[in-house]
């Protein structure tokens, strides 16, 4: 029991003072490439944060002025250009910038390429890896033939290469197994959804209840998540993060009260449900979903969710229920001490984000 005990709070421990800080902000890049029968063009979008980190005494926040940018965006597509390869059926595509634009909403810049015009080739070959200090740092691969975007792909860490074929459609397999994958990771780089679902967890409760407050949860967030990725409703994130943050605080200002004031944690998680489904539809934005696999993607994306979160819940919910079965004073104080953890990350999130 110590030793599962002690592996909960190191858990807890990583979560709350390293992650502070990075909450949704993984960094990411969109890579997309266009084929038409005249010509190939390609759209780079990054971050400034990336791109200031290989420029000697500038500021992210200057590369958002025009003629800043105009200065060094030649410099900047190069250094691009020799960390992406294309190579169409064997043959070597040589790329030459078009324009640089900054972004400032998004404190992010596109950079438009056109490459040599060949027919549309049956199998591309890409190498990728723009930030490579960035071990976290992740580019998502969107290849168009004609207007149909015919594949996906991403490149994170030591994956650099891929082999697509443009000749087929994305099989649905492969759909299902990367939406499902994109699910799980978004689950585990949120610290915020993990100790909103622990916060949830601390008062204990049968098993029924456990269930019945994971399933409102789901239901709260594939409602919303949905809502945004069909562009029905999405608030913008300076609205739905500090709810977010705030929803965590609630929860652990609940559990560090104990059952005094009732147990509303199915409310809690329906409730805010509906606004962590919009901080998981972030992702789904960043990523283009596939029009022929519509439904299949999104199913996808929201089982990887639940098996992610299940992991949470399979992790924590034992090792509380064992504290309370034999070591119930031990059990108390764990309770209120992973409680206040909680309430202090989710106000430190609320500060940051508001401000």
């Amino acid at each position: 029991m110590r030793r599962m005990l002690f592996r909960l709070l190191a858990v807890l421990a990583w979560l709350v003072p390293t992650e502070m800080a990075l909450c949704h902000e993984e960094p990411t890049s969109h890579l997309q490439i266009h084929f038409a029968p005249e010509q190939i063009t390609a759209e780079l979008t990054a971050s400034a944060m990336d791109l200031a980190h290989d420029l000697d005494q500038v500021e992210p926040a200057m590369l958002m002025k025009a003629e800043v940018l105009q200065r060094y965006q030649q410099k900047l597509a190069d250094i691009a250009l020799t960390r992406i390869q294309w190579q169409a059926d064997g043959i070597p595509l040589q790329a030459s910038l078009v324009s640089a634009t900054a972004i400032p909403d998004r404190q992010d810049v596109r950079f438009d390429f056109s490459l040599a015009a060949v027919p549309v080739p049956r199998e591309l070959r890409v190498s990728c890896q723009l930030f490579p200090y960035d071990a976290r740092h992740r580019t998502y691969l969107n290849c168009y033939v004609g207007e149909k975007l015919q594949r996906q792909e991403v490149f994170e860490g030591p994956v650099a290469e891929r082999t697509i074929l443009l000749a087929s459609e994305q099989s649905l397999g492969a759909v299902i197994r990367e939406f499902t994958a994109e699910g799980i990771h978004h689950i585990f780089i949120g610290p915020d959804h993990i100790l909103f679902i622990i916060g949830l967890l601390l008062l204990g409760g049968n098993l029924r209840k456990l269930l019945l407050i994971a399933t409102a949860f789901t239901l709260a967030h594939t409602i919303t998540l949905c809502l945004a990725t069909f562009h029905l409703l999405n608030p913008p994130p300076s609205v739905v993060e500090p709810i977010i943050a705030l929803s965590i605080v609630i929860v652990g200002l609940h559990a560090f009260l104990g059952k005094r004031l009732g147990d509303p944690r199915l409310l809690f998680a329906f409730g805010f449900g509906l606004i962590h489904g919009f901080g998981f539809a972030s992702v789904l934005q960043e990523m283009e979903l596939p029009r022929q696999a519509l439904g299949w993607s999104l199913v996808s994306f929201n089982v990887g969710v639940e098996i992610g979160q299940a992991c949470i819940i399979l992790a924590v919910a034992p090792v509380l229920a064992g504290l309370r079965n034999y070591r119930p004073f031990l059990a108390q104080r764990v309770t209120s001490g992973l409680a206040l953890a909680v309430i202090t990350a989710g106000a430190f999130w609320f500060f940051e984000r508001i401000l």
